[in-house]
């Protein structure tokens, strides 16, 4: 997106190197943007900014769903939260132990947050991420929320102008929260679907992928800072093998680059096949005086209202810049309280941690896996391709098939078709995806939410699909190729004609089948002797 109000959200992100930029076009034209007299140009840029990812987000807010009161609101498949474990989060913080009030906790505390939460954090780290020898509690600082951790690194680590070295497709809101403080840049190293040489699975992040977007970004004057990695990562679901997490580390020692690693997902992993690894948890790690680790409770213990956010670095020249910024981005004290007795989890067993791991874990894991398979399998049969992941609450799939053009307008337009139809998800362009026509759709939600919201987007495809028929547009997906068929994606065909069907394998065929006879008069047109 060009600038607003005097200022460039351009200078977000590094200027395009190897392709051409993705802009935001699509959500907010700056064309349309009416700079406001009473704030400064910095101003004006943090409202356009907003405006350009917000749209959803404030549609939703104002036409929310609700089974009683508005059944024909929006579902919210976009923002990514648990809604899977109200029940139990709600009886663990409304238990007496939570309940207390003493006069530390109505003072200011120590703006790295108070000494008994840091302990608390830094054993259960030690814990959760298999840490060979303990953390201790004077590395560990508290902040509202892992966004204000993102900023305030970028504010210590990085000057004005200078840039953050990061994969896509990534999170969005990284980018606001390195830019509109620090006014620090992102460099994409741009991932994609296509399984090509060193890549052995799609959206693979490679060492060779960060050096080519490193080398170009300095090739043009761009001083690169840190590296960001999201793990298991947001939105493909990814998690990484410790020897690419060691890859990743050296690569970014050779280079003097901070790691800022983001675990916010860490115990979301749920499914026993896939295991995930800390970077606290390795051997050795190549530079840790430039290795800074993120985690909260915001995603694995399902509580998105409960800003919390902890920063684990050895580096105590880091530590202490940080605190500074705490000032703005503190904890209230009876919240770092019931965060603390959370995380203590010692109530009347004898082993630590058996309401975590017994009670909440165990149930989580079960009702994320559970939702995951429903909204998998509603995917295959509709015959959408899509990355096959076991962690996160989110599935990123391919609709490029229902794109006339391979475009993020046309993108964009497929997304507010499904906003039209009161179903919210987020578009492939708002993670600053390469390949026009991914989305990320979340599933940690309740089964009545997740039915009505499949039977709104099996609508709005199964639309498009005949728009597309009637137009004899292509299949876009098919253009471009497609992956192996792995255990990590799934791949189906897609528009194939029914003579065609005897080359592809028997998923493939049944996934045809079950597609095309949704069609209100496709077994008039076509026969058992046409298959035969």
């Amino acid at each position: 997106m060009g600038g607003g109000g005097g200022g460039d959200l351009q200078g977000a992100r590094a200027r395009p190197l190897s392709q051409g930029r993705v802009d935001m076009q699509g959500f907010c034209s700056p064309r349309d943007f009416q700079r406001s007299p009473y704030l400064s140009a910095r101003g004006n840029l943090a409202s356009l900014f907003r405006g350009s990812t917000e749209e959803g987000y404030k549609a939703y807010h104002a036409d929310k769903y609700d089974e009683d009161k508005n059944p024909n609101g929006i579902i919210n498949f976009g923002t990514s939260e648990n809604k899977l474990c109200f029940d139990l989060m709600s009886k663990r913080l409304t238990q007496t132990d939570m309940n207390l009030i003493e006069p530390p906790l109505l003072q200011y505390p120590d703006w790295k947050g108070h000494m008994f939460l840091r302990e608390e954090v830094a054993r259960f780290l030690t814990y959760y991420c298999k840490a060979h020898a303990p953390l201790k509690a004077e590395n560990v600082i508290v902040l509202n929320g892992c966004g204000s951790l993102f900023s305030a690194l970028a504010t210590v680590l990085c000057d004005p102008g200078e840039a953050v070295l990061i994969a896509t497709p990534f999170y969005s809101g990284i980018t606001q929260s390195v830019f509109l403080y620090g006014n620090v840049k992102l460099v994409y190293a741009y991932l994609d679907s296509k399984i090509t040489g060193t890549s052995t699975r799609p959206f693979q992040l490679t060492v060779e992928k960060l050096e080519k977007a490193l080398q170009d970004a300095r090739a043009e004057g761009v001083s690169v800072r840190a590296l960001i990695l999201l793990n298991p990562q947001n939105p493909l679901g990814d998690i990484y093998s410790l020897s690419e997490l060691q890859d990743y580390l050296e690569f970014a020692k050779r280079h003097e680059l901070h790691v800022i690693v983001d675990e916010i997902y860490m115990l979301s992993v749920f499914d026993e096949s896939a295991t995930f690894h800390s970077v606290l948890g390795m051997d050795r790690l190549p530079d840790p005086q430039r290795t800074h680790v993120m985690w909260g409770i915001t995603k694995d213990f399902a509580v998105s209202g409960i800003r919390f956010g902890t920063l684990y670095t050895e580096n105590q020249d880091v530590a202490n810049a940080v605190a500074s910024l705490c000032y703005f981005h503190g904890v209230c004290g009876p919240v770092q309280h019931k965060v603390a007795q959370l995380l203590r989890d010692r109530g009347e067993s004898v082993a630590p941690w058996y309401w975590i791991n017994q009670v909440y874990l165990r149930a989580n894991h079960a009702r994320l896996k559970a939702a995951h398979t429903y909204v998998t399998d509603e995917l295959k049969t509709l015959g959408v391709p899509f990355l096959n992941r076991n962690a996160g609450f989110f599935v990123w799939i391919d609709f490029r098939k229902y794109l006339r053009t391979g475009t993020f307008e046309e993108e964009m337009l497929l997304w507010r078709r499904f906003l039209d139809n009161k179903v919210l998800l987020s578009c492939g362009k708002a993670f600053e995806c390469s390949e026009p026509g991914w989305f990320r759709i979340i599933f940690a939600d309740k089964t009545h939410r997740l039915q009505l919201g499949m039977q709104r987007i099996r609508k709005v495809l199964e639309e498009r699909e005949q728009e597309l028929l009637a137009e004899q547009q292509p299949c876009q997906s098919d253009q471009d190729g497609k992956a192996d068929s792995t255990d990590e994606v799934i791949f189906v065909s897609h528009h194939q004609e029914p003579s065609g069907a005897s080359s592809s394998n028997l998923g493939d065929l049944i996934g045809l089948l079950q597609q095309q006879m949704r069609s209100s008069d496709w077994l008039q047109k076509n026969t058992a002797e046409q298959f035969a």
